[in-house]
């Protein structure tokens, strides 16, 4: 027994009548800019070269 195409049905009923359709659109408009500041994060993130970390012992 498996996740069916109407149980995926019945949860967007249930979440659009407790939310309703503005406050749903809101959410996912929210989680979009999350992804993408995300992934805009990630890519930022390769453009810098790692920084080296220096052996304690030649510092002795």
């Amino acid at each position: 027994m498996g996740i069916s195409i109407w149980h995926i049905l019945v949860v967007v009923i249930v979440v659009f009548l407790l939310f309703g359709k503005g406050r749903v659109s809101g959410m996912m408009e929210d989680l979009a800019k999350g992804i993408k500041s995300f992934k805009k994060g990630m890519a930022d993130d390769d453009d810098t070269p790692p920084k080296r970390i220096e052996d304690k012992q030649k510092d002795r």
